[in-house]
């Protein structure tokens, strides 16, 4: 019942025609500048800045609503109000409440530009892993994104409202333009992270990419013998080893990233361990994709009970201060914490399956709503890739191209695409991820439910629940 309140008061304070009716004029551009009317409303709010009549009521009716929010998530609005001098922050909440704007509260939202854009600025790479979703090799495509189109993108991504902005691959760290263009996103105060190998990132490098990124993931697939045979190059191991302590020795952020198969699920454990001793700030395990050169090595995938199991795992090293913050790409994530917490009230429930330490000390006993909210899988909803040529995908791990920011504005392109439309409506699901009583808050993975189906609403093969479908496609890998 308290869940459903709270759900209620979200609804009840955000999505009322009154208020939704405000949003959409506070939403719109206002002045030379192109800012919108509820961002200068935010600066007042927060740094007492003077602005017109118009302004003000703005500015009364936003701090109206980030009491009422705190409110019903069980938390101090003073906190909201110090986060939000952050610009990062300040950018996230203007995308939500834009996002009820444009599409009211919803159990998911969407946001009115994705929070997270995955860009993989080439598909050049130094090794040749088995899992590759972008098939990379030694060679950049003709026809990649050049440096001022690139600064024009991080223009255009600026004004959508996007927060944050993750460079990927590939290896992104090969192209030589790679420091121009993230210090310069860097001025536009985006939030930006690096996903790289690690190998290139010398003393030097991690000096450079402290000056302008705020997070480093770095993917180290096993222990020696397990990474190399699975990156393709015999002694790149140690390389990987000393990029990441470079990284955390200049006090980057460093994150390290396996991707999860048969080929390295037992050393899971000494990964993590190893992780613990090389003191990175966290771990994520990636769901594998049987997509790009993933689909050679489909039969690696791990079962449900074997997901189930490495989940639960990593649940249990989330709650212990010991380790890194120990995250999944498995939006699952969330539900198990949502039974851990259902049969023992001690265990926090966790709004996404992106949430950490931090996180789990502030949260309540009403976090269901904010997980339902955020809505676990964000394929095409909260987040998007952009390939090396501007084509736009809804998730690095889904090969669908729903158009090309040389051809059409990206913003027209998140709001208006039929496809990335079809994947914010969670009723069109298939199989038990249909019916599941946790659809809101997990979904299933969207980019393994279309590598194994094509079909966006196809279940996630790789829950528990779902275990009928997974058991039909390993019998018709053997037959």
């Amino acid at each position: 019942m308290t869940e459903a309140l709270t759900i209620a008061e979200i609804r009840k304070w955000l999505g009322n025609p009154v208020v939704k009716m405000f949003l959409g004029t506070a939403t719109k551009e206002s002045g030379e500048d192109r800012k919108l009317i509820i961002e200068s409303a935010l600066e007042s709010v927060i740094f007492g800045t003077k602005c017109g009549l118009t302004c003000k009521f703005y500015a009364w009716l936003i701090d109206f609503i980030i009491k009422k929010s705190a409110e019903s998530l069980g938390t101090d609005p003073k906190l909201i109000l110090e986060g939000l001098k952050e610009p990062v922050f300040r950018r996230g909440i203007v995308n939500v409440l834009e996002g009820i704007a444009k599409f009211g509260v919803q159990t998911p939202q969407t946001t009115a530009a994705p929070f997270l854009v995955v860009w993989q600025l080439t598909n050049a790479c130094n090794l040749r892993c088995k899992h590759c979703y972008a098939s990379a090799d030694n060679k950049a495509k003709a026809d990649e994104l050049t440096t001022e189109e690139a600064k024009k993108l991080i223009d255009e991504l600026a004004y959508c409202g996007v927060v944050a902005i993750a460079f990927s691959g590939g290896e992104p760290l090969i192209r030589k333009d790679f420091f121009e263009i993230a210090e310069y996103a860097k001025k536009k105060d985006f939030y930006l992270s690096v996903a790289t190998n690690g190998i290139l990132i010398t003393a030097r490098i991690a000096k450079k990419l402290k000056s302008c990124v705020d997070y480093v993931e770095v993917s180290l697939d096993g222990l020696k013998e397990t990474h190399e045979k699975f990156r393709g190059i015999p002694g790149i191991f140690d390389k990987t080893i000393r990029g990441i302590k470079n990284c955390v020795k200049v006090g980057l952020d460093v994150c390290i990233a396996p991707t999860v198969t048969k080929y390295n699920l037992r050393e899971i454990p000494e990964i993590l361990e190893l992780a613990k001793k090389l003191k990175v700030k966290r771990f994520i395990a990636f769901n594998f994709i049987p997509t790009g050169r993933g689909k050679d090595i489909a039969d690696q995938d791990i079962s449900p009970e074997e997901r189930e199991g490495l989940l639960k795992f990593f649940y249990s090293k989330l709650l212990d201060n010991d380790y890194p913050d120990v995250f999944s790409t498995a939006p699952q994530y969330s539900r198990i914490a949502m039974m851990a917490a259902r049969a023992d009230s001690n265990s926090p429930i966790l709004p996404t399956h992106f949430a950490g330490k931090e996180a789990r000390k502030a949260l309540t006993g009403k976090t269901q709503a904010l997980a339902d909210f955020i809505g676990g899988c964000g394929c095409g909803r909260i987040y998007c890739c952009i390939q090396p040529n501007g084509d736009v995908w809804p998730c690095v791990f889904m090969p669908l191209n729903v158009g090309n920011i040389r051809k059409k504005p990206f913003k027209e392109i998140w709001l208006n695409q039929p496809v990335l439309n079809l994947l914010r409506d969670r009723s069109r699901l298939k199989g038990h991820c249909r019916i599941c009583e946790f659809r809101n808050m997990c979904g299933g993975c969207r980019a393994r439910a279309f590598a194994y189906f094509r079909n966006i609403h196809a279940p996630d093969p790789g829950c528990i629940f779902n275990k009928k479908y997974w058991d039909e496609i390993q019998r018709d890998m053997r037959i």
